[in-house]
């Protein structure tokens, strides 16, 4: 009976690297934040960071710097991190800024591509089935994920990145919503029916006014301001 081959070292593939100690505490950190196990106002210890990511306090320093400079945390010299609350302004920053940039996207994706219309099908039927399964965080992403799609379709390099900007505090303020008014969740997904058939239908002004009216009302719950 022949022997097995015996396979070489070099060719076995290699075990993939993990992330680097620093990475791994900004993702820990900035996941937290983003789906709100972090909440504003939380003071954050460069110990217990180190503790939680199994790493020494010299990348967790590397990672907080990162994470205040892209505005969701402020550093206190020896006493830690402190979780940084949504405000006012930057709720209305945000809801403005995605208004300018959705409306014309909605007119722009008025004749839609069959590949458009097929790629928003497939995420609105991804958010009903994370809806049903009660996973905010991931309503969320893909909630945004349905808006970046219609915008991404506009052409428009510039406005997308303007976009993708957004990001982090778009999640953010998604999931607060949506923790404070469970029955938005369907109501969003609603609107993006809503918004999908009139993109369908070729209703350029009618795609703008669901984003008008979809986009303005997340100022409004996130404020607390409902009625």
């Amino acid at each position: 009976m022949p022997a097995a081959p015996v396979t070489s070292p070099t060719a076995r593939k290699a075990d993939p690297k993990p992330p680097p100690a620093a990475e791994r505490v900004y993702t820990h950190v900035k996941e937290a934040v983003l789906d709100r196990r972090y909440e504003g106002g939380t003071l954050l210890t460069e110990g217990d960071l180190a503790e939680a990511v199994g790493v020494s306090r010299t990348p967790v320093r590397e990672a907080l710097l990162r994470l205040e400079a892209e505005g969701l945390i402020k550093l206190y010299p020896k006493k830690g991190a402190l979780v940084l609350a949504v405000s006012a302004q930057e709720i209305s920053d945000v809801v403005e800024t995605r208004l300018l940039v959705e409306e014309f996207a909605a007119r722009k994706a008025v004749p839609a591509p069959a590949q458009l219309i097929a790629r928003l099908e497939q995420l609105l039927e991804e958010q009903r089935e994370l809806a049903e399964a009660g996973d905010l965080a991931a309503v969320s992403v893909k909630d945004r994920c349905f808006h970046a799609e219609i915008v991404k379709n506009a052409g428009n390099e510039i406005l997308s990145r303007l976009y993708d900007q957004l990001r982090d505090r778009q999640l953010r303020m998604g999931v607060a919503v949506m923790e404070a008014h469970p029955g938005r969740i369907a109501a969003n997904i609603t609107e993006h029916g809503e918004l999908l058939d009139a993109i369908r239908s070729g209703d350029a002004e009618g795609a703008a006014q669901v984003v008008r009216r979809h986009v303005s009302r997340v100022k409004v719950l996130v404020r607390g301001d409902d009625r």
